[in-house]
């Protein structure tokens, strides 16, 4: 289990820095996590996503996928090796209510999630880390700030 944290922030501002930190933050992943993903539109979600997917199929000497974002069909899966990796998007749902089939959080206890746009989401799972991309005042800096991890 993570140890949570009040928040660190984490400057993104080049790729390099996005790819750093998901390296970082796969390194520490485990199966049944749920990473909630927070941010306006090109502020570098599904970038990390793109980047933490590959990590993993790096790791398992699997071919490196074309990571999207899910923005039409809500959810992209990929089966690494004996990791599944759910990544939803949930910018198009607009009541909660239409939630209810995507079985977001049951039996995730072998599955790594990634949910960008989750705040149409009431309950909060287990096993939550929560990443908030945002923008520097003058919109030339990003950072992401982090609560549920520790990444010393």
């Amino acid at each position: 289990m993570h140890t949570a944290t009040s928040s660190d922030k984490i400057e993104i501002s080049s790729e390099k820095q996005t790819e750093e930190l998901a390296k970082k933050i796969q390194q520490k992943l485990k199966l049944g996590d749920v990473i909630f993903l927070y941010g306006d539109i090109g502020v570098g979600k599904t970038t990390f996503v793109r980047y933490l997917i590959n990590f993993y199929e790096k790791k398992n000497k699997v071919k490196l996928s074309e990571v999207t974002s899910p923005t039409y069909n809500l959810l992209n899966e990929y089966s690494i090796n004996k990791i599944q990796i759910n990544h939803y998007d949930l910018y198009r749902v607009k009541h909660a209510s239409e939630l209810d089939g995507l079985n977001l959080f049951e039996e995730n206890s072998k599955i790594i999630t990634l949910i960008e746009w989750p705040q149409i989401i009431k309950i909060k799972p287990k096993h939550l880390i929560e990443l908030n991309f945002k923008y520097d005042d003058d919109y030339k800096k990003r950072y992401v700030q982090t609560k549920g991890l520790i990444l010393n």
